[in-house]
């Protein structure tokens, strides 16, 4: 961004089209708590711009959602890695990243979930990893399972990640969902699809990375994300 301001120019505008909007109608429930009126813009306190400090001794990487107390979790086991950048492909360095996911029955361990598919006493679901000095990341897990939403008569959600990025202050946060190349169930998920552009759709779309993979362990995907500008991963509204 440095050379952008340097120019006169500042950060590049978000591309209509390349964000999820706050309703979308094939998307029941955004009915519900979209907004009637414009957002309104204010100024936030220092506090909410300053911290806290989200740093590894305060916030304990956990970086290996497949195994608990040393038992392995049922499930293809994968590796997910990539970098976090701005507009202009700079790193953004010391990120912390938190993680939830349904297991490889398709199933949240959360109270709420009651999807008759089986917990898996070895797989809690979430993670939290940091960015390195070069905007690196790195995580392991299970693949996950898709399963059955009411948003409609037999919908499944595909398989995805969720993803929470956090900035240096509470008002600083931003989340986005990873989904994995090949699933046939994004053709006809009304989530993936509330973002209208194609290509920035296929910005969620984690790909099969050879280099990544681990012989005879774990398959390895490639998950980038860009913070900001044209080229921005979409994030939820």
């Amino acid at each position: 961004m440095g050379q952008n301001l340097a120019a006169g120019i500042g950060f590049r505008p978000l591309q209509a089209g390349t964000q999820p909007a706050y309703a979308t109608p094939t998307y029941r429930s955004t009915a519900l708590r979209a907004p009637f009126s414009a957002p309104i813009s204010f100024p936030g306190s220092l506090t909410e711009t300053t911290g806290p400090r989200f740093t590894p001794e305060r916030f304990p990487p956990l970086t290996d959602l497949s195994r608990v107390e040393g038992h392995d979790a049922q499930g293809q086991r994968i590796i997910v890695a990539g970098t976090v950048t701005d507009e202009d492909g700079k790193p953004v360095p010391h990120t912390m990243i938190e993680l939830w996911q349904a297991n490889a029955a398709g199933r949240y361990r959360h109270p709420v979930d009651r999807h008759d598919a089986p917990l898996d006493p070895w797989f809690h679901g979430a993670g939290r990893v940091f960015t390195d000095a070069g905007g690196r990341y790195r995580f392991v897990s299970v693949r996950p399972g898709s399963y059955p939403w009411r948003n409609h008569k037999n919908a499944w959600r595909p398989s995805h990640i969720h993803f929470s990025l956090f900035g240096p202050g509470f008002a600083q946060r931003l989340i986005t969902q990873m989904y994995f190349e090949g699933d046939p169930l994004l053709a006809l998920d009304p989530i993936f699809h509330s973002v209208p552009d194609a290509q920035a759709r296929e910005r969620l779309v984690a790909r099969l990375a050879i280099d990544l993979t681990e012989p005879e362990w774990a398959l390895g995907y490639r998950f980038d994300i860009v913070l900001r500008g044209r080229g921005a991963t979409p994030m939820e509204a």
